[in-house]
């Protein structure tokens, strides 16, 4: 199994009324939720750590995870509201206001750790659940609980309208940064994260312990780096309706990959041969290829990868 821990809310998209006035759509959303969902889709054990809330929006979220076969024995439910992010889309990018005061995911402490079995083989963390307390250090601490055992992948998946201490959330970033096994970013996050190019960055994160470094450039493609090999591949042609969890999409899609080559191994990961590369790094492109054909965050069932 892998467990995804982070951030459920509830993404509220730009629509319009019959009568054409503004409306927003509220659906299932957040980085680590989409890519919960699209492991699940991909036929991966899955399950999700975070707080969910006991209103009529977490109702929507249980539903989504069950719906694409999440395990829901992670999840402590609380009487507490769900974290609301509103949406602008422009020329196909997504920004967001996000409402997470007092929320059922920013709200969890050390207490709420969940117990792990030996079939949990990796742990993937992200996005915004890392920036507020006592939520963001309720997840490092996981991390570092598990981080000598299992397989880490982080996603800062960086917001940057979201963040009020850059420096104070930079330092958490490169503490689990040095704990991570995997590191998928995209250029943008770079840029915010370090101000270098994407090889700079891959370089000294590398060096801080990550096994593997992968930073997705959207219609540029992506770019992959471990000790030994540095790899380019081109973006899948696709008629984009948006990029919403396109980034989530490729994550879970890498993972699902080297789980199925017996390669989503502590050992393994750091020493990835350039065919097992450009195949994991293809299925991946190929799954957030498939989730930019069509709107809002709508990943690939296994059986749409064939």
């Amino acid at each position: 199994m892998i467990l995804c821990c982070g951030e459920a809310l509830i993404d509220f998209l730009p629509g319009r009324t019959a009568a054409g006035a503004t409306a927003y759509e509220p659906v299932c959303g957040g980085s680590v939720y989409n890519t919960a969902i699209a492991l699940g889709r991909l036929g991966v054990p899955v399950g999700l750590f975070t707080g969910l809330s006991t209103d009529f929006f977490g109702d929507m979220l249980r539903d989504g995870l069950k719906a694409s076969k999440v395990s829901l024995a992670f999840i402590k439910d609380w009487d507490k509201p769900s974290t609301l992010a509103f949406v602008k889309l422009s020329k196909g990018h997504a920004r967001y206001s996000f409402f997470d005061d007092n929320s059922a995911g920013r709200m969890l402490t050390k207490r709420d750790l969940p117990k792990l079995a030996k079939s949990v083989q990796a742990l993937h963390f992200g996005s915004i659940s890392l920036i507020p307390e006592p939520g963001g250090g309720t997840l490092e601490a996981l991390m570092r609980r598990e981080s000598g055992a299992r397989v880490i992948c982080l996603d800062p998946n960086i917001r940057p309208g979201v963040i009020k201490h850059a420096r104070t959330h930079m330092a958490r970033l490169n503490r689990m940064i040095a704990m991570a096994d995997i590191v998928k970013v995209s250029d943008e996050d770079v840029a915010w994260m370090t101000g270098k190019d994407d090889a700079a960055a891959a370089r000294k994160w590398l060096k801080r312990g990550a096994g593997l470094v992968v930073v997705t450039r959207g219609a540029r493609g992506v770019e992959a780096f471990t000790a030994q090999e540095s790899m380019r591949m081109a973006a899948q042609k696709v008629k984009v309706a948006d990029t919403v969890g396109a980034g989530d999409t490729f994550t879970a899609g890498l993972l699902t990959a080297l789980r199925a080559m017996k390669l989503l191994d502590k050992a393994r990961l750091p020493a990835l041969k350039a065919g097992d590369l450009a195949l994991a790094l293809g299925f991946a492109a190929k799954a957030a290829a498939i989730t930019c054909s069509r709107p809002g965050a709508d990943p690939p069932w296994a059986s749409e990868m064939v």
